[in-house]
């Protein structure tokens, strides 16, 4: 079967090459408007590769529409924005698509296209990376696990090897993004209600072990998606919050305090916004290549067979030399390439437009990604525990 992949960068090359160890997969397409971008994944696979590449710019949906036709399903690693109007092309030709975002506009456009969905039996499934995506999907089956669950809490970053003062940050992916968490309104559940927090607030510190053992997390937009409103009256107690070494809130917060990501022009003489000159400034100063760590905890508590009980998923992915990406790229791509396989190989009957974690199983999603070198530990204790120290139970392969 053949799949396609829109966007070269660092996410969208990790897609491309883990797709290719899925047995079903016999031709992987990838396309971006960067040649630059396409040679150099050209290079890092062998001669024999089933990939075919193709230089243009995806908002030209009338000429990417013949080279996606004919795919089992496409991945979007592109900006939010446009993953509406490339669904809908999918629908036109009947492919399934997924996509890595699951905030804001973006995703309510292409959730509402679960009627023409259905009709055409294909999914669309955003929000498949790591945070919206695999979060989601340990969150819900650990809830599955209790007979009353109560809480749960999301951990969830990517970090420097090597932090510098004073953001003691590095950018993996995308400037926009890290603002857009930093500035929208949070969602959580409180008391079994929905409600809104503010972003960068409510800090504590958290222990990962190692040289991580003194971290901070603070409340973000990024991560829960549609799960707030899909747990809302199933659960007192629902957040998320991103992991960071311990300074960079501040530091933003000080940042953000004297207005540099308003979406507001500087001067009349120039379209330039506050926004994009520090869009432009972060991706100069805090981008590039580093070395990093994705940390990931989901704690969900609860009741079981009459006994208060807490399970936690951890997940601690290190960059290392021998890997063919940083953790970030690799912590996102497989669970993106995971879903796409599934969709490709697998797809649920029916049709429609919802998140991972409400299409397809979660046992054979959770065991691909294993399968694929995220390593994900779980571990079962007695009574409650806290999200913010080390789980004391010894752990083992969390189950499917």
């Amino acid at each position: 079967m053949k799949l396609t992949v829109l966007g070269a960068g660092a996410i969208g090359v990790a897609v491309a090459e883990d797709l290719f160890a899925h047995e079903a997969v016999t031709q992987v397409q990838v396309c971006d408007h960067r040649a630059r971008s396409l040679q150099t994944l050209q290079e890092r696979l062998p001669g024999d590769a089933p990939l075919r590449t193709f230089q243009l710019d995806a908002r030209d949906t009338a000429t990417l529409e013949p080279i996606v036709d004919g795919s089992a399903c496409v991945v979007s690693c592109l900006p939010p924005p446009l993953n509406p109007a490339l669904a809908k092309l999918c629908l036109r030709v009947g492919s399934h698509f997924c996509d890595l975002s699951g905030q804001g506009e973006a995703i309510g456009e292409e959730l509402a296209l679960a009627e023409k969905a259905r009709k055409k039996a294909c999914w669309i499934v955003p929000g498949c990376g790591l945070a919206p995506g695999l979060v989601n999907a340990l969150c819900l089956r650990a809830v599955e696990q209790f007979d009353d669950p109560e809480a749960a809490h999301l951990r969830v970053g990517d970090v420097p090897l090597e932090p510098e003062d004073p953001f003691r940050f590095r950018i993996s992916w995308s400037a926009e993004k890290v603002l857009d968490d930093y500035t929208n309104p949070v969602q959580l559940i409180e008391n079994g209600r929905a409600r809104e927090a503010a972003p960068l607030s409510r800090e504590e510190r958290i222990d990962f072990g190692g040289p991580f053992h003194d971290m901070e997390a603070f409340c973000t937009q990024g991560g829960l998606s549609t799960l707030t409103h899909a747990l809302e009256g199933c659960l007192d107690t629902l957040d998320h919050k991103t992991v960071r070494w311990p300074g960079h809130a501040h530091q933003m917060r000080f940042l953000l305090g004297l207005g540099f990501a308003e979406d507001r022009s500087i001067d009349v003489r120039t379209h330039l916004t506050y926004r994009d000159v520090l869009v432009r400034r972060m991706r100069q100063r805090l981008g590039g290549d580093h070395e990093d760590a994705v940390l990931l905890r989901v704690l969900v508590r609860g009741q079981k067979e009459g006994k208060t009980r807490t399970l936690v998923y951890q997940m601690v992915e290190r960059d290392a030399p021998e890997h063919a990406h940083t953790a970030m790229a690799h912590s996102t791509a497989v669970p993106a390439a995971t879903v796409a396989a599934l969709l490709a190989s697998a797809p649920p009957a029916g049709g429609g437009a919802a998140p991972p974690e409400d299409v397809l199983p979660l046992g054979d999603y959770l065991d691909l990604v294993q399968e694929r070198g995220l390593q994900i530990e779980e571990h079962w204790q007695d009574g409650r525990a806290s999200v913010e120290t080390r789980p004391s139970a010894e752990p083992h392969r969390a189950e499917p």
